[in-house]
């Protein structure tokens, strides 16, 4: 399937409930979890050995993965993007998001993915030449600015050095995003996510190999269940399911779904962790989901 074959067939009207929306949906489920997962992995991890391991064990599960699917070699015309892919999906984010969490509450920072739809979908109009209609572009901005206002109100709009953080991890994993979406196109969407950590791998490794002897790590069983999540699902399992969803439905359709993302972590920050969520989580959850749903059906050109 040549790109303005792909490129035609995404832009057609997708069915609200297509199965690429319910992938992309169980995709950002699973993501919400990825911020306590951290926390916790941060109970016996530094956040240098907690990201370089993550990474470590993600590639490892990808290899294995390829090896018995016997996958081939991505084309040559790919490897730009998975480079893409591995730095804002295997080695940023991580990184950034990890380093963000050090100082900063789960609920501050599901900042970044209200921000995240918005810049996924932007980056990728620029990058393929696609242009959302003014419906979709006004449901996804109020979405966003509902999802920016109430996590910032959670710390009552304090800027702190944590921010610094998360706008870096946003726009690196907004370019890892739009160019997996891309290329999900026309490559299996677990092959993506599979190539992009094995291809972020050496970095992950040397990280883990540097920071496990200077960062005190104990073994603790909270620690073990976080890092087993973010490396089985926040760094492989849930792109399979976020990359192969991408592909069918197109990939600003698809960033919009990621709009709950952050009313998800809020719950489970409750949940898990024992944060205070204020009263208007119900309003704003509203909100958010009125607008996915006019993203869902807006036309793209």
């Amino acid at each position: 399937m040549d790109e303005n074959r792909s490129a035609i067939t995404l832009s057609r009207v997708s069915p609200p409930f297509s199965n690429g929306t319910v992938l992309a949906a169980l995709g950002v489920a699973s993501f919400s979890f990825s911020f306590p997962g951290t926390v916790w992995a941060l109970d016996g991890f530094g956040p240098w050995s907690a990201t370089g391991v993550r990474g470590v064990l993600a590639a490892v599960l990808a290899l294995l993965a390829l090896l018995w699917t016997r996958e081939p070699l991505p084309a040559r015309a790919d490897w730009p993007a998975l480079a893409v892919v591995a730095g804002g999906c295997g080695i940023g984010f991580p990184l950034l998001t990890t380093l963000a969490l050090q100082t900063s509450s789960t609920a501050h920072s599901a900042v970044v993915i209200g921000v995240l739809p918005m810049a996924t979908a932007t980056i990728s109009a620029l990058r393929t030449g696609r242009r959302p209609s003014a419906a979709f572009w006004a449901a996804a901005a109020t979405g966003a600015l509902a999802v920016i206002a109430f996590t910032l109100s959670q710390n009552q709009g304090r800027l702190t050095v944590a921010d610094l953080y998360l706008f870096g991890a946003l726009v690196v994993c907004a370019a890892g995003y739009a160019e997996g979406g891309r290329l999900s196109a026309h490559m299996k969407g677990w092959r993506v996510i599979a190539w992009g950590v094995v291809l972020a791998s050496p970095v992950n490794l040397a990280v883990s190999a540097w920071a496990l002897p200077h960062e005190q790590v104990q073994l603790t069983a909270k620690a073990l269940l976080g890092m087993a999540y973010i490396a089985g699902m926040s760094q492989f399992g849930a792109f399979v399911l976020w990359y192969q969803g991408m592909g069918e439905i197109g990939v600003p359709r698809a960033s919009q779904l990621q709009l709950a993302q952050p009313l998800l972590t809020l719950v489970w920050a409750v949940l898990l962790l024992g944060e205070h969520l204020s009263p208007a989580a119900p309003v704003t959850a509203g909100v958010v989901l009125a607008c996915i749903a006019v993203t869902q059906r807006a036309r793209v050109a």
